[in-house]
């Protein structure tokens, strides 16, 4: 059973890195396009809907939303860029992704500034 869990879960991520060269395809529609970026960053993203630390519910979005976000991304997108992005996501799994550092600052940079906003609320 774990195994077939570890399958299920590396066939999602290369799902989601053949969507992630997907949105950046050109023969790809404008809202396949959107939706596609949508789901991807919200796969990549640390952040999530629902905190993972709340008891059940907080896994929930990563086993029920994501999937099924990648599974509507991917009806959406030609076959023929479709089979394209797959080699190229199969390539990229066996090299690692590549890191954002502008992104990642990014995100740190917003949650200190929550963190700094609910501190000023609570002072003040």
């Amino acid at each position: 059973m774990f195994d077939k869990i570890k399958t299920w879960a590396r066939s999602l991520k290369r799902q989601i890195f053949t969507l992630y060269f997907a949105c950046k395809d050109e023969r790809v529609p404008w809202h396949a396009k959107v939706f596609t970026a949508c789901v991807v960053a919200y796969a990549f993203s640390p952040i999530d809907i629902i905190p993972d630390f709340i008891p059940i519910l907080g896994y929930l979005d990563d086993v029920i939303l994501v999937p099924l976000g990648v599974m509507i991304a991917l009806k959406m997108i030609p076959k023929n860029v479709l089979a394209d992005c797959e080699v190229k996501a199969e390539e990229m799994m066996k090299n690692g992704k590549p890191k954002n550092w502008i992104v990642g600052s990014l995100i740190v940079m917003i949650w200190v500034l929550i963190i700094i906003w609910l501190l000023y609320i609570l002072i003040v």
